[in-house]
C-alpha cells in the first residue's frame, strides 16, 4: 500500500515537472505559457533604447521568463526591417518614419508592440559652426546641409522646418554624412549645417564650440513620435503570450524611464560610447508608456503632406495592443 502511494506521488511529480519544463521552454503557449523564451531584438546605441536595458538590468524580462538579446543593427533600421521580415530578428527598434516607408514599399507586414521615444526640446537640432554666417533659418538658402540619411526623419524635419520659414527643399543641398562625422564636417566647412540628434549635438558644442541654430521639433512637430518597437504581424499572431510578456516587462521600464531621468542617465553609458558626464548633460525626449494610435498617426499624415508618402496610411491596424 505504501509502495503504491509512493509510486503515485512520483508519477504526479514527474507530470508536474514535465509541465513546468514545457512552459519554460516556450514549446506551447495555448495554456498561457510562452511560445518562445529567447528574443533577438535589433537595437541602435541611442538614448532612445534606455528602457530596454533598464528592463534587462532590473530583471523585468527575466521575471516574465524571457531572455532578451540585444543585437546591433549594423545597417540601421532599413536593413533591420528587411531582416525582421525574413525572421532573422523578433523585434527591432524602428524609427516610425522608416517603418511606415517600408510598409508602403511592401517590405513586410509590420506591427508595433510598444512605443519607445518621443521628441523633446533641443534633441533634434540644426547645428552650425560657431562663427557661421547662418544666423536664422532663412540663411539656409543655397547652403549645404548634412543628414544621416536622405528620406528619413531628419529629412522630414528639415523639409518641414524650411517650409515653415518660407524655403523649399530645392533651396538647400542635402548630403548624407553619418552622425559621428558631422561635427568634423562642420568644423572643416565641408557643410554649412547639419541636422543632429543627441549626443552629437552636445559633443559638437563641447568639442568644437558649434552652435545650435534651431530646434526642428517645434510647432507641428512638437512632441513628435520618433521610434517604437516593431515586429511582424505573423509574430504577434503566432506568439501572443511572448509578445504580451515582452510588453509587460518593457512597459515597466518605460514607466521607470518616464519617471526618473537619473535611471536613464545611469544606463546610457552601459550600452553606448556616451560617457557619464555627457549622458547627464544631453537633452532627452520622453518615454511614452502606451501605444497611442492618434499620436502615431501624426507621422504618416505629415509624411503624406510633405510628399514622403504617396498614399494615406492608417496606423491603428499596425498596433498590436495594448493600445489607447
Amino acid at each position: 500500500m505504501r509502495c503504491g502511494s509512493r509510486a503515485r506521488r512520483i508519477a504526479l511529480i514527474a507530470v508536474a515537472t514535465l509541465a513546468l519544463a514545457s512552459c519554460g521552454s516556450g514549446g506551447g503557449g495555448a495554456d498561457g505559457g510562452l511560445e518562445k523564451t529567447e528574443l533577438h531584438v535589433g537595437v541602435l546605441p541611442f538614448p532612445d533604447v534606455a528602457p530596454l536595458y533598464i528592463a534587462i538590468q532590473k530583471g523585468y524580462f527575466r521575471a516574465e521568463g524571457l531572455n532578451v538579446m540585444p543585437e546591433a543593427m549594423a545597417h540601421g533600421t532599413t536593413g533591420a526591417l528587411t531582416e525582421l521580415a525574413g525572421g532573422g530578428l523578433d523585434v527591432v527598434l524602428g524609427n516610425y518614419m522608416d517603418v511606415f516607408t517600408a510598409a508602403e514599399k511592401g517590405v513586410g507586414d509590420f506591427t508595433f508592440v510598444a512605443d519607445c521615444y518621443q521628441a523633446g526640446a533641443n534633441g533634434f537640432n540644426i547645428v552650425v559652426k560657431g562663427d557661421s554666417p547662418v544666423k536664422s533659418p532663412a540663411d539656409l538658402k543655397d547652403t549645404t546641409v548634412a543628414l544621416d540619411a536622405i528620406g528619413n526623419i531628419g529629412d522630414l524635419a528639415l523639409v518641414n522646418t524650411m517650409k515653415n520659414h518660407g524655403l523649399d527643399r530645392d533651396d538647400v543641398k542635402f548630403v548624407e554624412i553619418p552622425f559621428p562625422e558631422m561635427a568634423a564636417a562642420i568644423e572643416a566647412r565641408r557643410v554649412d549645417a547639419a541636422w543632429m540628434t543627441e549626443p552629437y549635438i552636445t559633443y559638437s558644442q563641447q568639442q568644437n564650440g558649434a552652435r545650435s541654430l534651431l530646434d526642428t521639433m517645434v510647432g507641428d512637430m512638437k512632441d513628435f513620435p520618433v521610434a517604437g518597437w516593431a515586429s511582424t504581424r505573423a509574430f504577434t499572431k503566432d506568439d501572443p503570450n511572448t509578445v504580451a510578456a515582452f510588453q509587460r516587462a518593457l512597459g515597466k521600464a518605460q514607466a521607470d524611464a518616464a519617471a526618473d531621468r537619473e535611471e536613464v542617465t545611469e544606463v546610457i553609458p552601459t550600452y553606448t560610447k556616451i560617457d557619464a558626464r555627457t549622458a547627464s548633460a544631453i537633452a532627452l525626449g520622453t518615454f511614452p508608456t502606451s501605444l497611442d494610435a492618434a499620436r502615431l498617426q501624426r507621422v504618416p499624415d505629415l509624411m503624406l503632406r510633405l510628399g514622403f508618402m504617396k498614399t494615406k496610411l492608417d496606423v491603428a491596424p499596425m498596433i498590436a495592443g495594448p493600445a489607447k
